[in-house]
């Protein structure tokens, strides 16, 4: 019943449940940058789990993405590195998407300020 709910709801928030969610991203910077980012996920085995993140410019350019090979069932919310992200000259924020392998990307981005 719940499948159908939303179903007929496609902009209800509980349809919308199931997504990863970026919950704090901390980045160091030297020449290359290193991003370490936590998701909340509830992951449901290898059908349904948090399997990416990505480092993009304010503009939507990919810089860098962090596979993430196999669920995390029980370590909630998780934290992950990503160093060698190369930022283009200019750019003073980035954005952090995560996407999990049933629902694709998440609506929410997170704005991440860089270090000077």
């Amino acid at each position: 019943m719940k499948y159908f709910i939303c179903g007929l709801l496609l902009l209800s928030p509980a349809c919308f449940a199931g997504e990863v969610s970026i919950v704090g991203v901390k980045v160091e910077c030297a020449g290359s940058c290193t991003f370490s980012v936590t998701l909340k996920h509830n992951d449901e085995g290898w059908h349904h789990y948090a399997d990416k993140w990505d480092v993009v410019t304010l503009s939507g350019k990919l810089l860098k993405s962090r596979v993430l090979h196999h669920p995390h069932e029980n370590e909630q919310p998780f934290t992950r590195s990503l160093s060698g992200v190369m930022i283009p000259a200019g750019e003073s924020q980035v954005k952090i998407r995560a996407r999990d392998s049933k629902h694709g990307y998440s609506e929410q981005e997170f704005v991440v300020d860089l270090p000077n």
